[in-house]
């Protein structure tokens, strides 16, 4: 077979070139022809992808640069080129955006927020993430360099704090204190990480560990919404008659907990399938004209949010579905027993009648209980947190920043490191939850502000600072209207989750690949890796992804070993670099992990 010298289709051949998806069917006939096996495919082909030396990323592998150089490029080239543009484009789609994206980034806090309640004996609440949503987001949306990223509590991170909080109670210190402490040396890591430039490590993950850390995410997302098997979380676990949410209904007249179960599982489904069926409205003949179909696909989530919202308070207002769990006024949630505010009210203290006050919003950095070694200490467990929250940013900003999304205005990983440091230092001295790049809204944004054809591949993207300027000027502003917040129904709010599962999950080929087991060969969607390889070893990929993927689970839920969870992120990239390539083909990394331009340049040295 020769190569790219007989494609007349090649730049600079005079002749217009031809589409990709033109190229990959005139290669596949060339290999259903000639049956040519993967080893001669492989010694055929000079572009690498297995070695180390040509690892495919995105990025420009640019070299290490003098210390804190790198920051200030990232500020040069992003908001200091692209600011004024990503602060006039208003238009009616940011409108759309922002309200689907409060809806899509308080869902999710406020829930977190209960959890966080529960495994930090209040100190931690949904008041307190909901404030550091609001402040972190606006601040994010106005300074950051990448404003297309949405903060937010994450299941990691949470889990992370809740164990800052068995240490507090093992070493007698406050916990407040202790986790300020350690949030600040947090924010020192991160700081210096940018200074050294430590960012550029993040180039080495591929698709490989991106599409395994957001199909972790994008998971979590769906089984909490329908009802994940390690927690007490999701629609199906009403049905469970000891379920939480029953306890204080048993001695009510004409209580079913069946009813409440149906009930809800009939919001929360039906929440999402209005939202799905009015995003697909885009690109169906129904409506007048395309302004309508565009409109009815921005507001999908909110339509669908205030439908069934309505349909319980007007049809099924003596139902008692399960309500969400934020307080009536604006205050922080721990309540204190005495002046010492060490004991919670009144789960602590019973016998007292009423709450000697709450909390103060700053924490006491010296309240560390004679113990002034703890500040020091703190200096250990944050560097595992740093490890987590830089990969956690890293890896959301290397999805969104992918070439497939066509994201345009430029990379600031060193300048967002210290953004999210100062995010990390405040929320610590407030004694507010952590924020990181939260990879479902991240992706769910993206998506929302882009213009695709009706297969789904990304024209353009509407980079804007105002969407996430006022989606979280809104969160603000929910904290002053925290009772009608309350009305939405949470089954609602888990059909919610279930919908930004279910819109992120077609993006990732890993899914794809992962439907591949269950599919006819000769049905296989016409891809890069289904033409060039064997069906045997796409599956043979999926299986080692989906190992890492069960491995990644397993340590997240044990919480014996959560700790230890920034550790095996980690490790999907040396599994890359070094593992996979012992076990596939150089050409078979490139179609299966390679970068668009990659992935487009072999298939077309193919197709002659």
């Amino acid at each position: 077979m020769t190569t790219q010298d007989n494609n007349p289709h090649q730049e600079g051949g005079g002749e217009p070139q031809e589409s990709l998806s033109a190229s990959l069917k005139r290669a596949g006939s060339y290999f259903k022809d000639e049956r040519m096996s993967a080893r001669t495919m492989n010694d055929n082909s000079s572009h690498g992808g297995g070695d180390n030396s040509s690892i495919h990323s995105h990025h420009n592998n640019k070299p290490s640069q003098g210390w804190g150089q790198g920051i200030v490029e990232d500020f040069r080239t992003t908001v200091g080129t692209h600011w004024w543009d990503e602060v006039k484009n208003f238009n009616f789609k940011t409108i759309a955006v922002s309200l689907f994206l409060f809806i899509a980034v308080i869902a999710p806090s406020i829930t977190f927020g209960a959890v966080y309640a529960k495994r930090t004996n209040n100190y931690m609440g949904a008041v307190e993430l909901l404030l550091g949503t609001g402040f972190c987001g606006v601040f994010y949306a106005l300074v950051s360099g990448m404003p297309m990223m949405i903060n937010g509590g994450t299941g990691p991170v949470l889990t992370f704090q809740a164990l800052i909080y068995e240490l507090s109670v093992q070493w007698d210190v406050p916990f407040l204190a202790f986790n300020a402490w350690v949030g600040l040396w947090v924010a020192f890591y991160m700081i210096l990480s940018a200074v050294l430039d430590l960012n550029r490590f993040i180039q080495y993950a591929t698709r490989f560990t991106d599409e395994i850390f957001a199909f972790l995410i994008i998971s979590i997302f769906i089984l909490d919404a329908i009802g994940n098997p390690t927690s007490e979380v999701g629609l199906m676990h009403y049905f469970n008659p000891d379920h939480k949410h029953y306890e204080d209904l048993e001695g009510e007249e004409d209580y079913d907990y069946l009813s409440v179960a149906f009930l809800s599982l009939f919001l929360g489904l039906g929440t999402t399938f209005v939202a799905l069926a009015l995003r697909s409205i885009k690109h169906s003949p129904f409506c007048c004209n395309d302004a309508a179909r565009s409109a009815f696909t921005d507001f999908a989530i909110t339509l669908s949010v205030v439908l069934w919202t309505f349909v319980k308070e007007l049809f099924f207002a003596d139902v008692p579905t399960e309500q969400l769990n934020v307080p009536d006024t604006f205050a922080t949630t721990f309540t204190c027993c005495d002046s010492t505010c060490t004991s919670y009210w009144p789960d602590d203290c019973p016998d007292v009648a009423e709450p000697a006050g709450r909390r103060p919003w700053l924490v006491n950095l010296t309240d560390l209980n004679g113990s002034w070694w703890v500040a020091l200490v703190a200096a250990g467990p944050a560097a595992l947190a740093f490890i987590l929250a830089f990969l956690d940013n890293g890896i959301t900003w290397h999805i969104i920043n992918h070439p497939s999304n066509k994201v345009t205005h430029g990379e600031s990983y060193n300048y967002d490191t210290c953004v999210s440091a100062v995010m990390i230092a405040a929320n610590s001295l407030l004694g507010l939850p952590w924020l990181v790049a939260s990879t479902v809204p991240c992706m769910m944004h993206v998506q929302a502000m882009s213009e695709r054809t009706k297969d789904g591949q990304v024209l353009r993207v509407q980079e804007s600072r105002l969407t996430g300027f006022l989606t979280h000027v809104l969160v603000f502003l929910s904290l002053a209207f925290l009772s009608l917040i309350k009305l939405i129904p949470l089954p609602v709010l888990y059909g919610v989750f279930l919908f930004m599962g279910l819109v992120a999950l077609p993006s990732q080929q890993f899914w794809q690949r992962i439907l591949l087991f269950f599919m006819q060969p000769s049905h296989y969607p016409e891809t890069p890796y289904t033409v060039f390889m064997e069906k045997n070893r796409i599956h043979w990929y999926t299986l080692v992804q989906l190992l890492f993927f069960g491995m990644l689970y397993m340590v997240k839920t044990i919480k014996a070993i959560a700790i230890a969870f920034p550790f095996f992120i980690l490790l999907c990239i040396p599994a890359r670099l070094y593992l996979l390539p012992r076990f596939f083909y150089e050409f078979e990394l490139v179609v299966l992990d390679g970068s668009p331009e990659e992935v487009e340049t072999f298939v077309r040295k193919w197709a002659i």
